[in-house]
């Protein structure tokens, strides 16, 4: 049997790790068009604050290929799938023959119109180690206005990584609040307050009306000078490949519950595929490590012949910026109880009596308990929810659920 690959950040490995499991002897080969070994996306803006070096950012060890028998084809780009053929099109005209795919080709960078756009000298992405790497060049030598377009996850990840590299930092964004895919009207009041307090600037609730080589003009007629633009407006699931091989594909590459897409023996997995959200009850892009990581490995796991399925997907984002912490999780349409002290702030969604997300900032120590209840779909009449509330423990639990949680020990 031979395994390809088509990527080689989370949904890969688990894909790799997956296969093992079920095979130790088939062929697998990856294929990614970055030339790195397999690193953790999510450290670039620790990278640039000097927390982590490129090193450390490594998602496996530096064997992990040869250990897991697995060949490496990397800074190789696929440029085309021949489903009927089972051959997959590198670019410069080589082919690789698979008896099982996945593909896990992530997301790039979208980019909305923008007039004057051609007119800025030095802009940025901040997706990849090379968008790192080009923007910390770019801030040398120091005192560099940096402003940034977008004001979610990516944008303020950046915020914080070049945070003592530039002289100032300006955040744009059309929707009123900051990280408004993740966040209610108060949980990103409070975040924005604590980010303005390290001398980030915001603007919201207006956009770019264009650009004049190193100024902005806002919508607003704010004029915003800056020395470095970083565009972090969105991504798009990158569903090419799939898409022109004949394969389904909506605002992701379509697959099923154990990864296989409208392809034969093609699967697919991670932030380039759509996942049922079980607290929303709709086909979403969850573009979130832990499930791409859970999405590769059981692709990984049924076409090695095994069978799994996941039917447990949701939003779910643990996250800190200047030291302040905070994890979310699934849905925000239902019955609220929040509480807030200051910066620490709580809140937990239901809908009839099942716990359908929640959103924390501050103490995160026992999220894990909340997101056991939405994954697991546990009844809230089962349990002390009124404890739940307020201290999640396991003591909220009947004896037998708290026996399955401790593998047995009560």
């Amino acid at each position: 049997m031979h395994y390809v690959i088509i990527g080689n950040s989370t949904a890969a490995i688990g894909c790799v790790e997956g296969i093992r499991q079920a095979d130790g002897e088939g062929r697998v080969t990856l294929i990614a068009a970055e030339p790195w070994h397999t690193y953790s996306r999510p450290l670039i803006s620790y990278l640039l604050q000097g927390k982590v070096d490129e090193e450390h950012m490594k998602y496996r060890p530096d064997d992990f290929y040869r250990q897991n028998g697995c060949s490496a084809m990397l800074g190789r780009t696929a440029e085309a799938i021949d489903a009927a053929a089972k051959k997959i099109r590198l670019k410069g005209g080589q082919t690789v023959s698979y008896d099982k795919l996945l593909v896990s080709t992530g997301s790039r960078p979208f980019t909305p119109p923008m007039e004057g756009l051609d007119t800025v000298a030095a802009k940025f992405f901040f997706m990849s180690l090379a968008d790192a790497r080009a923007l910390a060049a770019a801030l040398e030598p120091g005192g560099k206005r940096v402003f940034i377009v977008g004001a979610g996850l990516i944008g303020l990840k950046c915020a914080e990584g070049i945070s003592g590299r530039a002289q100032s930092i300006t955040v744009v964004d059309l929707a009123p609040r900051i990280l408004p895919s993740i966040l209610d009207e108060d949980g990103s009041a409070i975040v924005r307050e604590h980010i303005e307090g390290q001398g980030v600037k915001f603007y919201l609730g207006r956009s770019v009306s264009r650009f004049e080589g190193n100024k902005a003009v806002l919508t607003d007629g704010t004029e915003v000078e800056f020395d470095i633009l970083v565009l972090a407006v969105g991504v798009r699931p990158n569903t090419e490949l799939v898409r022109d091989a004949g394969g389904k594909v909506g605002r992701g590459i379509v697959a099923g519950s154990r990864g296989e897409t409208t392809l034969p023996d093609v699967y697919a997995a991670g932030d380039c595929v759509e996942s049922w959200d079980i607290t929303a009850g709709e086909a979403r892009v969850l573009a979130v490590l832990p499930n791409a990581y859970r999405q590769g490995e059981c692709a990984g796991l049924n076409m090695a012949g095994a069978d799994k399925e996941i039917t447990d997907a949701f939003p779910l984002n643990a996250i800190g910026f200047f030291g302040l912490h905070m994890v979310t999780a699934g849905s925000y349409d239902g019955e609220s109880y929040t509480r807030r002290s200051g910066r620490d702030y709580k809140r937990l969604v239901c809908e009839g009596d099942r716990l359908k997300g929640f959103i924390l900032i501050g103490p995160v120590e026992r999220a894990g308990i909340y997101t056991a209840l939405i994954r697991k779909q546990t009844p809230l009449s089962s349990i002390d929810f009124e404890l739940i509330k307020e201290k999640p423990q396991l003591m909220a639990f009947s004896r037998q659920e708290r026996a399955k949680q401790l593998g047995g020990r009560v």
